[in-house]
């Protein structure tokens, strides 16, 4: 019987040992898992050990000691942030709400950690601010007509005040400009109004011309019988064509003339018969 429990122990002993033994292992694997980092390309560690700013590592493998050290990942590729929607008053006191977005990148990881709590954070309230600033420092017209100047403006001001957070902001898009219903009616009506206003000033325009033109004919006319009489005989020939059993010719045609059409227009009535035959 001695024997047997002496087997017991020994067994019971070996398995409390691989149990230790598995759990020392998976400890040791979690401890190695935390402490070997690889950081891409787009992307750098700031290391705080014991609170103290260590450096800036990567990219590559990056070794952590596991409760002294502290890793804050910094992404480098430019993110988007969205800015809700604005109300502001342009110079002119139109209430216009404009929806954009800020594009921006850490350019040093450091000042990123050490110098704002949440950079992302931060510079959407800032681009806020700084873009009902800027709308109220425009008229609407120069706000519709001038968007991307506007907005290259507003993306220099913000940038201007988040470089000592180690962010560049790289560009702002004006995505939206909502207008009141009753300006967009307004509006609606003036571009009607200026197109009415630029069709009778091309009818003017128009008729001046071609008044021009009947002086000019008028005085050719005047200078030159002749060429009265061969446009009337013009007009003659071209009611001739409509084959009318009346025609009114006027007194002012010599007979010569009138022998001149009735020729003519028998030698286009045979000839149509010819053809039709």
């Amino acid at each position: 019987m001695q024997l047997p429990l002496q087997i017991l122990l020994q067994v019971g002993t070996l398995i409390v040992a691989i149990v230790l033994a598995i759990i020392l292992l998976i400890i040791i694997i979690s401890i190695l898992a935390y402490s070997i980092r690889i950081v891409p390309e787009y992307q750098r560690i700031v290391k705080l050990r014991l609170g103290k700013y260590k450096g800036i590592y990567g990219p590559g493998i990056v070794f952590i000691i596991p409760v002294i050290d502290r890793p804050i990942t910094i992404d480098l590729r430019v993110i988007s942030i969205d800015l809700s929607s604005q109300r502001a008053l342009t110079k002119d006191n139109v209430e216009v709400t404009i929806d954009a977005a800020v594009y921006m990148r850490v350019i040093d990881a450091s000042k990123a950690v050490l110098s704002v709590a949440d950079y992302r954070s931060a510079t959407a309230t800032l681009g806020a601010a700084v873009l009902r600033d800027v709308i109220g420092m425009v008229d609407l017209d120069t706000l519709l007509t001038q968007r991307e100047e506007v907005a290259k403006k507003i993306a220099s001001i913000i940038d201007e005040h988040v470089s000592p957070w180690g962010v560049k902001v790289t560009a702002v898009a004006i995505k939206d400009i909502k207008l009141p219903d009753t300006l967009i009616r307004a509006m609606a009506a003036q571009a009607e109004a200026e197109r009415m206003r630029r069709a009778k000033v091309i009818l003017a325009q128009a008729d001046y011309e071609a008044s021009q033109m009947y002086l000019k004919a008028a005085e050719t006319y005047t200078k030159n019988p002749i060429s009265l009489t061969l446009r009337q005989l013009d007009t003659l020939l071209e009611v001739a064509k409509e084959h009318n059993l009346i025609l009114v010719v006027p007194s002012s045609l010599e007979v010569t003339t009138l022998s001149t059409l009735a020729a003519a227009a028998l030698k286009r009535q045979q000839e149509g018969s010819s053809a039709t035959q």
